[in-house]
């Protein structure tokens, strides 16, 4: 059985909470919390039965007691914390998008290699057992040649412009907080696109409200991906095959059913998920394996040189719709 690390939760909002409530829920060890506010980082503490709050960022990362931080601050501040984790020698898992341009996350890989740690973008998606499965299909010739995958991740989310995901200065928008799951979603079937062609619809404050993003790929592969902060829609994905297709149901991003269908309409195959809890601990848990195997690059699932170039992929989208983040060069 591999050995549990520590974990310390660095920041105590919306995600960090669902994360801790995984792990707490499968018994990982969870030794600390750290918040810029002491009475936030007791509360959270309190809540989840963690041993020791801290008042700062700094404290959480100077623990001995903790081998191993989630980075759970918003987008503009994940480079700053996983570069601090890093310095501390802690392995660590920063939330996605790994941080806010590929500038910074070449740094961010670069000091991790150089300190001999693992940093690990949180794409939970990746590591749930329906994307497992889903991956051993087409990985098996059972759809044939993947040809084509459209997805969307849609929410109506809050209309306040002072809201994390419409406000630029915290790297908000429909992109990086929506957009990173269909985004991580082709590169995982299909590497890096060769073209891109995007189109945003903006809210007054200047985050993206709408995105479609279309890839293509020089073996003749699309990928359609559509994300919204003001519409729901289904959040469903379609992966089509040449010889069958795989359609998965909503919400696709998280523990969730699909089927393999066949051309002539016949289900080959039908999966259903059964996940106790929300399935973010999978990532964790890949974490603890990957350092016990002294696999430092992030692993065949999603490697670290992975999460730097998916962040490049992301600025040339943002490049063609003209979206800029405060301090940004």
């Amino acid at each position: 059985m591999t050995a549990r690390l520590r974990w310390g939760i660095l920041a105590t909002g919306g995600i960090a909470r669902l994360f801790t409530s995984d792990l707490r829920r499968h018994d990982f060890d969870v030794r600390a919390v750290g918040s810029r506010s002491i009475a936030s980082a007791q509360a959270f503490a309190d809540d989840f039965g963690i041993a020791t709050a801290h008042g700062s960022y700094d404290a959480l990362l100077s623990d001995p007691e903790v081998d191993a931080v989630y980075v759970a601050t918003p987008h503009p501040w994940h480079a700053a914390s996983a570069l601090a984790a890093i310095e501390a020698g802690k392995h660590v898992l920063v939330e996605k998008p790994f941080t806010l341009n590929e500038a910074e996350a070449r740094v961010v890989a670069d000091a991790a290699r150089a300190r001999g740690v693992l940093v690990l973008e949180a794409m939970w998606t990746r590591y749930l057992p329906h994307m497992v499965r889903i991956r051993e299909i087409i990985a098996s010739g059972a759809i044939g040649e993947i040809r084509t995958m459209i997805a969307d991740h849609t929410q109506k989310l809050s209309d306040d412009p002072t809201h994390r995901l419409n406000a630029l200065d915290l790297g908000g928008g429909a992109l990086l907080d929506l957009g990173i799951y269909p985004v991580s979603f082709a590169w995982d079937l299909f590497g890096e696109p060769t073209v891109i062609q995007s189109t945003a619809i903006f809210k007054a404050t200047g985050a993206d409200a709408q995105i479609a993003v279309q890839f293509g790929y020089t073996e003749g592969r699309i990928a359609s991906t559509f994300s919204a902060s003001d519409a729901r829609g289904p959040n469903r994905a379609l992966v089509l095959g040449t010889e069958a297709r795989i359609e998965i149901d909503g919400v696709w991003y998280t523990p969730t059913s699909f089927r393999v269908i066949g051309h002539d309409d016949t289900v080959i195959e039908e999966y259903a998920s059964e996940v106790d809890g929300r399935g973010m601990h999978y990532q964790a848990a890949a974490l603890e394996q990957l350092v016990a195997d002294g696999r430092l690059d992030g692993g065949d699932i999603l490697p670290t040189e992975e999460s730097v170039a998916i962040m490049g992929t992301l600025d040339r989208i943002r490049a063609e719709i003209g979206l800029r983040y405060p301090g940004e060069d």
